[in-house]
């Protein structure tokens, strides 16, 4: 896989740099279409960079830009291992975001399936009468075991190519969850992953420099076919790349 590799020297760094991706493609995609929707990951390191996006109060055009989530855990909305819960009290409590721009999955629906029907409803009333969503920006994260989003290797969700939204179990602490699909992602204006630790190594440099293996690495599926995409690397996950992958 050739592959837009950014390396930098610790999370610290992969954050900062980020933000100005981020704040970036936001205002591009305002300027150029009037608004710009935007998909959100969990984890630590996007914990960080929405914790400094909010201190951009009136640097982004927070009343056009529309926030989506492209999986999380089937917890209840206000619970810590909730994507939302996290972005809410590192981002959205902290900035002007109208919050009809807002669009969670709704996690008090009655299981994990009806779950998912219910976002792509919510996804489909905001991209009405397209075939597939328009996503401005793309955040996406790899887990050690190469998931990606909550796409876990050789979950039959890796499958999917009707829906928009598909439920899986798989990973922990929380093993049901809800998550865009692979023709979802696949259709993004920009993607940029964030991958940060000695422990995504392995991972990571299976995903970019191993043979091709979409159900053992979920990530190397996801990537836009017309979009750009760009991995933002610490040196300790960057470790088992090769000096001359970029």
């Amino acid at each position: 896989m050739t592959a837009d590799i950014a390396r930098y020297r610790d999370p610290a760094a992969v954050v900062a740099a980020a933000v100005d991706v981020v704040t970036g493609e936001l205002c591009e995609a305002v300027e150029r279409r009037g608004k710009a929707c935007a998909v959100l990951a969990g984890g630590e390191t996007p914990r960080a960079l929405y914790r400094q996006l909010a201190e951009y109060r009136e640097g982004l055009p927070w009343a056009h830009v529309w926030w989506f989530f492209g999986d999380e855990r089937w917890v209840p909305q206000h619970d810590p291992l909730s994507n939302f819960a996290m972005v809410e009290q590192a981002l959205f409590s902290k900035v002007p975001i109208p919050r009809s721009q807002i669009v969670a999955v709704p996690t008090d629906a009655a299981d994990p399936v009806t779950g998912a029907m219910a976002y792509e409803a919510a996804l489909r009333a905001q991209f009405t009468g397209l075939d597939w969503p328009e996503f401005d920006l793309v955040l996406m994260g790899l887990g050690a075991d190469g998931h990606t989003a909550s796409l876990f290797p050789g979950d039959p969700a890796l499958a999917e190519r009707t829906a928009w939204v598909a439920s899986t179990r798989a990973g922990q602490p929380v093993p049901d969850r809800v998550t865009l699909t692979i023709p979802v992602f696949t259709r993004a204006r920009s993607m940029f992953f964030l991958v940060t630790g000695a422990a995504k190594a392995d991972a990571l440099a299976a995903t970019l420099t191993g043979p091709r293996d979409p159900t053992r690495w979920p990530a190397q599926a996801v990537i836009p076919a017309s979009g750009r995409c760009r991995w933002l690397v610490d040196h300790a996950a960057a470790a088992k790349l090769p000096s001359s992958s970029s």
